[in-house]
């Protein structure tokens, strides 16, 4: 039985174990070995990571081919207005040829933890937040198509991948997840596992060796 891990990945850590640099790794909040990220998502992004113990798994869902689902939600400055939405929805032309088909919309504020450091947003500019789902992986793509539309992103908080989501945890918790067979397609609704501290297998936020001094536990 394949074994995934949905990680709530923090702002400005990478979706890497190492790093010779000294920036914060996966290694600082998991303790998985033989687990790698099943796709990956930028340094200053944040929310659903999904890693897994089965290579055939972690190429299912990390291949745009799959067209599986990512869902976003996405800080952006000015008002996102029905133009911009329907753009994103038909695709854009960005440098490297246009996006596939999307769905948009614009949504509340939604409830989320306070990012550290915090947004830095423009007293005289509003903001607004947006949905934003695409079957592709292409490199900071979503920053891309929401300045494509005219309205950049100010956070990206990634909230779902397929049927797999982030509800319940916060930044730097995981819970497990299983599939039942080793190579199963991700497009099946994932049974849940145990959240994080309900087993003695599951993995520990730790602080990682050789971390610079003063540089706290990021949570």
């Amino acid at each position: 039985m394949a074994e995934l891990l949905l990680f709530n990945k923090p702002f400005q850590v990478l979706s890497q174990f190492t790093d010779s640099d000294g920036r914060a790794t996966l290694a600082d909040y998991l303790d998985a070995p033989g687990f790698r990220a099943a796709g990956r998502l930028d340094y200053d992004s944040e929310g659903l990571l999904l890693l897994t113990d089965d290579g055939g798994l972690q190429q299912r869902i990390a291949n745009p081919r799959h067209k599986l689902w990512k869902t976003y939600r996405v800080q952006v400055e000015g008002v996102i207005d029905a133009a911009a939405l329907a753009s994103l929805e038909r695709g854009l032309e960005l440098s490297d040829g246009p996006t596939l088909p999307a769905r948009a919309r614009r949504i509340e504020p939604p409830t989320l933890w306070p990012r550290q450091p915090p947004v830095r947003t423009r007293k005289t500019v509003p903001d607004s937040w947006l949905e934003l789902a695409i079957r592709e992986g292409r490199n900071r793509q979503v920053r891309r198509m929401t300045a494509a539309a005219g309205f950049p992103t100010l956070r990206l908080v990634r909230w779902a991948v397929g049927d797999w989501t982030l509800d319940g945890l916060q930044p730097g918790e995981h819970r497990r997840v299983f599939v039942h067979e080793r190579g199963q397609s991700p497009f099946s609704s994932p049974h849940a596992g145990r959240k994080k501290g309900s087993d003695p297998g599951a993995s520990r936020a730790r602080r990682r060796k050789g971390s610079a001094p003063g540089r706290g536990h990021r949570r």
